[in-house]
């Protein structure tokens, strides 16, 4: 996902002389790239000959972008109330133990991100846990190895 000077060149050619369209052009870079490195807000500046802080300030108003590698799978565990009290903090401490996370939430090859969500609305599932798209409902601790098996 390295973002060499070529390609992000190449992504940027086609907004040559749009003056007004670093939102579109932060979304195709991200879409290329997976996510916005200072080396590619350095060259957004620069091709629209505004400071690296103006286009930062844009990409950090918005929650769409984000500035960090994506892991190739998102895993999100429920901690709302109905999972918290079926046991989602448990639920996540095993998603942790699994993927081997002593601190952080990716792992250390990008393979899984994991994140707390506030509730995902699938309380009659309770505990829940979203891999990418997919929900895992009624989950316990000892179903976390299968279900992440399942993506390894």
């Amino acid at each position: 996902m390295q973002q060499s000077e070529e390609r992000l060149a190449e992504v940027l050619a086609p907004y040559r002389g749009e003056r007004g369209a670093i939102i579109p052009v932060l979304q195709k870079v991200q879409e290329t790239f997976g996510y916005l490195t200072e080396e590619g807000v350095s060259q957004i500046a620069k091709f629209f000959k505004v400071s690296e802080s103006e286009v930062f300030g844009v990409a950090t108003f918005y929650a769409q972008f984000r500035f960090t590698r994506p892991a190739e799978h998102s895993v999100k565990v429920c901690l709302g109330t109905a999972c918290h009290v079926r046991g989602g903090q448990q639920i996540l401490e095993a998603v942790r133990r699994d993927l081997g996370l002593q601190s952080g939430n990716t792992t250390a090859d990008y393979k899984f991100g994991v994140e707390r969500v506030a509730c995902f609305g699938s309380c009659a599932l309770a505990p829940v846990m979203v891999v990418d798209d997919r929900v895992y409902g009624r989950l316990t601790p000892t179903k976390i190895k299968e279900t992440l098996g399942k993506y390894r």
